[in-house]
């Protein structure tokens, strides 16, 4: 048992920077697109799925990329740092994607609906769905891999036998022990 104690510290050690940077993200990500914005006019709210996508491609291939391209990356670390401080090595890999994209969608519709309250912004469902689907590809593309390792390297082999025979009698291993002082 005495092995055990590093690898429960570095596991909490870990949770506890996965916590830290995704409250960190977070506090950003609603500074970042909560502030009021001083624009001249105010678009609509968009309640029909990929209307804004198709209109910001309407306007140009790189304003498209643009605005897809922020949609996606901005709740994506989400698709890390939560399983990271959830801190499971050995989970169902659906069920880990399938908790992250929920956390995801609702962190994003919880920001969609809360721009109605911010002066200059509008709500609009194609940013819940860019920035789901940018949790979920962040997820994809980096959680199992990085599962995968570290199983590999927390997997030793198992513990020698107690007993073992040597020529025709069985020697028992013996295991050295502290003592305790006076």
């Amino acid at each position: 048992m005495q092995g055990h104690g590093s690898g429960r510290r570095a596991a909490f050690r870990f949770r506890a920077v996965g916590v830290v940077l995704l409250v960190a993200h977070l506090a950003f990500v609603c500074w970042l697109t909560l502030r009021p914005i001083t624009v001249p006019w105010v678009t609509p709210a968009t309640f029909e799925p990929l209307a804004s996508i198709r209109a910001d491609l309407e306007r140009g291939t790189w304003e498209g990329v643009r605005s897809i391209g922020s949609g996606l990356l901005l709740l994506a670390p989400m698709g890390i740092l939560l399983p990271l401080a959830a801190g499971r090595v050995v989970t169902n890999p659906v069920t880990s994607l399938f908790r992250a994209v929920f956390a995801g969608a609702m962190t994003s519709l919880t920001m969609e609906v809360s721009h109605s309250w911010s002066t200059g912004q509008v709500v609009n469902i194609d940013g819940v769905l860019l920035n789901t689907a940018g949790v979920a590809v962040a997820h994809l593309a980096v959680v199992p891999a990085v599962r995968a390792r570290l199983r590999r390297r927390c997997e030793t082999p198992g513990p020698a036998p107690l007993l073992r025979e040597e020529g025709t009698q069985q020697v028992t291993r013996t295991i050295p022990r502290v003592g305790v002082a006076p």
